[in-house]
């Protein structure tokens, strides 16, 4: 990896409206490639709304980088094929609840698939992994309005992992999971960044935030500190813009946020 490529993600002097208000505001960051990356802050920071501009969801204004290259010029193609998206909430994710658990997958495909062509074995071999990878293989001939919103959201989580993107851009990920299913998301995403995938991923739980390997700390539409998740820096930051509610420990070799 060179220099110029060593940022999955770079922006600068970015801001962006919703509604007419302006809800991010001059923003410069740059994420780090094979890495996990979470975003904290409080309710209305701006964090899902971050997510959504490094997606390309979102207009902004202010420039966006995607492996080194101007996110804007990259055929529509290429981009689908290094950045997945799961969205936030099962709901918001538009896959019909007819539609069987494995075809909901194989979605994730689309972009290296040739119009109308139909799935291949690579296509196949990706969206088992994929389903295997979220205990979702056993559901594949379910429908999906048959499943929990536990289940969907694993599904769905597959589908973003079918594509086998380079990056994958996570918002709120761990709605509907259980603690154990919880864990086994960490553990998925620990084995992508072990093979060289970078995960950016906007949490609430912040005690999964801060097994990261970094922290995006937001408050009112700002990047108020960026840094290891083991930083005292980041620590003192995070507890700062949750106006000293919580306070950071380290317990059982793991970092976890307590209220005060």
């Amino acid at each position: 990896m060179t220099a110029a490529t060593a940022q999955a993600l770079e922006v600068r002097g970015v801001s962006a409206a919703l509604g007419g208000t302006e809800v991010l505001h001059g923003i410069d960051l740059a994420i780090g490639a094979a890495c996990w990356t979470s975003i904290v802050g409080p309710n209305g920071a701006g964090k899902s709304t971050l997510l959504k501009v490094l997606a390309g969801l979102l207009a902004h204004r202010g420039e966006l980088r995607l492996f080194g290259e101007p996110a804007a010029k990259l055929p529509a193609r290429q981009r689908a094929r290094r950045l997945s998206w799961l969205g936030q909430g099962v709901a918001g994710e538009g896959a019909a609840d007819d539609l069987l658990v494995y075809d909901v997958a194989m979605l994730g495909r689309l972009p290296h698939q040739r119009w109308l062509a139909a799935p291949d074995a690579a296509d196949r071999a990706a969206v088992e992994r994929a389903l295997r990878a979220t205990q979702a293989w056993d559901w594949r001939e379910r429908p999906l309005g048959q499943l929990s919103g536990g289940e969907r959201q694993r599904v769905l989580l597959a589908r973003a992992l079918a594509v086998e993107a380079e990056l994958l851009l996570m918002d709120e990920p761990l709605a509907n999971l259980d603690p154990p299913h919880q864990a086994d998301w960490m553990q998925t995403v620990r084995a992508l960044v072990a093979a060289g995938r970078t995960v950016v991923s906007v949490l609430h739980e912040l005690p999964m935030a801060l097994a990261a390997d970094e922290l995006v700390v937001m408050d009112r539409g700002r990047v108020v500190h960026h840094g290891g998740s083991s930083d005292p820096a980041t620590h003192a930051a995070l507890e700062q813009v949750f106006d000293h509610r919580i306070r950071v420990h380290r317990v059982a070799e793991q970092w976890i946020a307590l209220p005060r």
